[in-house]
């Protein structure tokens, strides 16, 4: 049982997945940061000094009543909140991580696209009489003799 998971594991594709899954959670890491560290704060600046990752709604209130400053305030009182600037942030981080991806593959078939070879041009051609495969420069069949003239 241990060998045929082994070779289970060591198998190119599953090795080829794991990789993936770890760049791929790094490269989210990333792009959480890029969102949360890099594109909010500009476009929260345009917008009046507004901090995303502090839109909330309080559904329930907690020990220390509200209305709460920022969302830390509100969690450190217990509040129940609807967190939807974390969310909008999250969908901002998708969205790049989708449009990476998208790029990755346009590549990846482009690549593939290219190394696909035009088909060979073809060295024969059809005797117009005798209907017999002969040489592409050939004027003259030589299964029926006949004259094919220029082609």
């Amino acid at each position: 049982m241990i060998k045929e998971f082994k070779e289970f594991a060591m198998r190119g594709n599953v090795v080829d997945m794991a990789v993936g899954i770890i760049i791929g959670g790094a490269f989210g890491t990333i792009v959480t940061s890029l969102v949360s560290d890099v594109l909010m704060p500009p476009i929260g600046l345009m917008l009046g000094g507004v901090d995303f990752a502090n839109f909330f709604m309080v559904l329930k209130e907690g020990a220390v009543p509200g209305p709460y400053a920022a969302l830390a305030d509100a969690q450190a009182a217990g509040a129940v909140t609807m967190n939807y600037g974390i969310w909008f942030n999250s969908v901002i981080s998708f969205l790049i991580i989708a449009f990476a991806v998208f790029l990755l593959i346009k590549g990846i078939n482009n690549m593939k696209r290219k190394e696909e070879a035009a088909p060979a041009a073809p060295t024969t051609k059809e005797c117009g009489f005798c209907f017999s495969a002969i040489p592409i420069k050939a004027t003259k069949c030589p299964n029926c003799t006949s004259s094919l003239g220029k082609s």
